[in-house]
């Protein structure tokens, strides 16, 4: 298979159900819409990225009008390479802004923003009055 490393800058949005099958949803379109176009490794993190943030959503936020969660990226050139921007908007949470913490051993979750952290170059978060959106950058 061959990856196509030069590309101009592509951007997709979906919006996928406010529950476990949307975090599904979003990694298959995602991995269908980038086959091809970035590396496998980079996919390959993108896709665990976006699978983490929309779990989140979906886990602490709630969703945005009509039950959803919206995820966009976009691909642009990245010196010589590409770099991806992945974008999961919810209707955000009244309890706290995300952030990484420390799981223990024991516990069988609570490393999702480490994972995103680790994978990505940089990553934030961003409300407005619609929802919250939390963001990474991969090259």
């Amino acid at each position: 298979m061959s990856v196509t490393m030069a590309v101009a800058e592509r951007a997709w949005c979906v919006v996928v159900p406010h529950h476990a099958q949307g975090a599904q949803q979003a990694r298959h379109r995602l991995a269908a819409e980038l086959a091809g176009v970035l590396p496998p490794a980079l996919l390959s993190d993108v896709v665990a990225v976006v699978a983490e943030l929309v779990g989140n959503a979906v886990r602490h936020a709630g969703p945005l009008p009509g039950g959803v969660v919206r995820v966009a990226w976009r691909v642009r050139e990245f010196g010589g390479g590409n770099a991806v921007e992945v974008r999961v908007t919810d209707g955000g949470s009244t309890i706290a802004l995300p952030a990484p913490r420390i799981a223990g051993p024991e516990e069988v979750d609570g490393r999702g923003l480490t994972i995103v952290e680790a994978l990505s170059d940089r990553w934030g978060v961003e409300k407005d009055g619609l929802g919250q959106s939390v963001w990474a950058e991969l090259s």
